[in-house]
């Protein structure tokens, strides 16, 4: 199976102010998201700050992709920000994330600093999901047909990848 990332901007830069109403509605849910992250993956969640413009992130993971570090990238800023409550939308803290993946720091903050062709895939990617009309992350596409949307319990991604699986070994 292969794993291919898509940006997604949480909280996009322009965006208005999130409304008190959908505040409430995203952090009512959390709770219910570290309870099953806890049950189902044994994973303890200690998120990030909320509101966090995730741009700078998803721009460092289009480099880190590029340099052959995509997946260690978006394990390190995924740790950084849903288990030790980092703010992944400052720069100096992503630096530090690259660097821990084995990348160069000060090339990893240039890409973050110009306008590049990594800015230009993230907001592609961006608006690719807002044709798709995605608006919730994660948001997962099974052999480009089967959508997961939202955080899922254990047994729906395994139900899908099941029936990826069957229908791969029928064809």
């Amino acid at each position: 199976m292969t794993v291919q990332w898509h940006s997604f901007l949480l909280h996009p830069p322009g965006s208005p102010p999130i409304s008190p109403e959908k505040r409430a509605q995203i952090e009512s849910m959390q709770g219910r998201l570290k309870q099953m992250a806890r049950e189902q993956y044994g994973i303890e969640i200690n998120a990030g700050p909320f509101g966090t413009n995730s741009l700078p992130a998803l721009v460092g993971a289009k480099y880190a992709e590029a340099q052959g570090k995509g997946d260690a990238y978006h394990r390190a800023v995924m740790n950084a920000y849903w288990r030790h409550a980092q703010p992944i939308g400052e720069k100096q803290v992503l630096r530090e994330l690259a660097i821990s993946v084995g990348l160069d720091g000060d090339a990893f903050l240039g890409a973050l600093e110009e306008e590049t062709d990594y800015t230009a895939a993230v907001w592609a990617d961006h608006q690719q999901a807002e044709e798709y009309g995605l608006q919730a992350v994660p948001a997962l596409i099974f052999a480009g047909k089967y959508l997961v949307s939202g955080a899922q319990p254990y047994e729906v991604l395994k139900q899908v990848v099941e029936r990826v699986r069957e229908e791969m070994a029928a064809n």
